[in-house]
This record gives structure tokens, sequence and C-alpha cells, in this order.
């Protein structure tokens, strides 16, 4: 196991690109820690390494997983959160308390979030939807990433129209919150669904944005039409 590691990380570290290093910083607020590679050199070390390990019992891969989540490094984040998905059909209702605890241990920016969450636990939501009552939970943590994922996660699958009760609950929870990356993960969210409930979309929005932050809002409506776009940002 240490020896897979080890060897994804000497790659990693002869990719280095100084550039985009310096690129990456400007993205976030919070400090992170980057090695400095382009992120489809990133996706080739990623399919390279899969290759070795795609026969590894789950728990391993898992255990694997969690150690590039440990390391604090971008690069090997967006690695774990490009495998998981590839054993979706291997989850069990109890690897969402394993989810959880890494969103909470060793996510600290929006793109950890987001890469880990619109898949890993999208995919889990699909194949569990009974278990989406526990990003109600999630959306009450005073954990900033516990709150943006409970939104994100459902990125995907809102997209295909389902969760629309959820997104909407999610949402309520949300709505008034004063982090900005938590009130554009929720707009993010809305805007999702406009895919295949733009109707429902604007309701909720008309109904919400005397009380709605304008950055969510705007996330919200960014797909729907022109007018109706006019309509949701028209003060009362």
């Amino acid at each position: 196991m240490s020896q897979i590691i080890a060897q994804l990380r000497e790659e990693l570290k002869a990719n280095v690109d100084p550039q985009t290093k310096e690129s990456e910083k400007r993205y976030f607020k919070e400090p992170i820690s980057t090695y400095g590679v382009k992120i489809a050199v990133i996706h080739q070390i990623s399919c390279k390494n899969w290759a070795n390990i795609k026969n590894l019992p789950k728990p391993d891969i898992f255990a694997l997983c969690e150690e590039l989540f440990h390391s604090g490094f971008m690069e090997e984040a967006f690695i774990a959160s490009e495998w998981l998905p590839k054993i979706a059909d291997q989850f069990q209702e109890e690897d969402l308390t394993i989810f959880e605890r890494w969103i909470d241990k060793y996510i600290d920016n929006w793109a950890k979030c987001d890469t880990f969450c619109n898949h890993t636990v999208g995919d889990f939501m699909m194949k569990f939807p009974k278990q989406a009552d526990t990003l109600m939970i999630w959306a009450k943590s005073p954990n900033r990433w516990l709150k943006r994922a409970a939104a994100v996660t459902l990125i995907v699958p809102a997209k295909k129209g389902l969760f629309l009760a959820e997104t909407l609950k999610i949402s309520d929870l949300l709505l008034t919150d004063t982090d900005d990356l938590v009130q554009k993960g929720y707009g993010w969210l809305l805007k999702a669904q406009t895919e295949k409930h733009p109707t429902e979309i604007l309701t909720y929005v008309i109904k919400n944005k005397s009380t709605m932050p304008r950055t969510a809002l705007r996330y919200a409506i960014e797909k729907l039409p022109k007018e109706q776009k006019s309509l949701a940002m028209k003060k009362d």
C-alpha cells in the first residue's frame, strides 16, 4: 500500500509546473497545499495508478484514498475523488459515515469539496436516495464544508431532475447563511434543478428573494430565460 502511494507521489513531483502552482493560488481565499500539476496530467497519473489498484478489495481502496486526502495536497485529493466513483457499485449505506468523516477532517477548500461530493457522494445518493436525509443534518453543521457538501452533493442528480424536494429543503436550511461559499453551493444546486424544473425553481426564488443573499440568487437564476431573470431580480 505504501509503495503505491510513494510511486504516485513521485509521479506528481516529477510533473510539477511552477506556473500552474502559482496560478492555482488565485482561486482560493484560504492557503492551499499543491504540487502544481496540470489537471490533464493529474488525470493521466490517476488513470495509470488506478490500473494497478482496481482489483484491490474496497477497504484497501478506501484506505488508499484516505491516505491521499490526509496528505492535504490538492492533487492527491483529486485523484482519490477520481478513484472512488469507479467503485460506486460497491458502495454500501454505512459508507456515508466514512464520507462524512472525510469531509469533516480533510476537506478544506471548495475545489476538494466539489470534486469529492459531486461524484462520489452524489453517486452514493443516487444508489441510496433515502440517505439524502443526512444532507439536512450536514446543512446544519458548524463546518462550512459539510454545509456546502449538503448542496453540491446533489448537483449531478439535480441535472437529471432528481431530488427536487430535498433541494428545496436544503436551500431553506442554508437560505440566509452568511458564508459566500455556502451561498454559492446552494445557488449552484438550484441552478442545476432549473434544467428539469425551471418553473419550480423560479417560484422558489421569487418567494424567497427578499431574504436570499444576492450571491445565491444570481447563481440560481443563471440559466433561466432573460425575462424570468429580470422577474427574479426585480426588487419588491
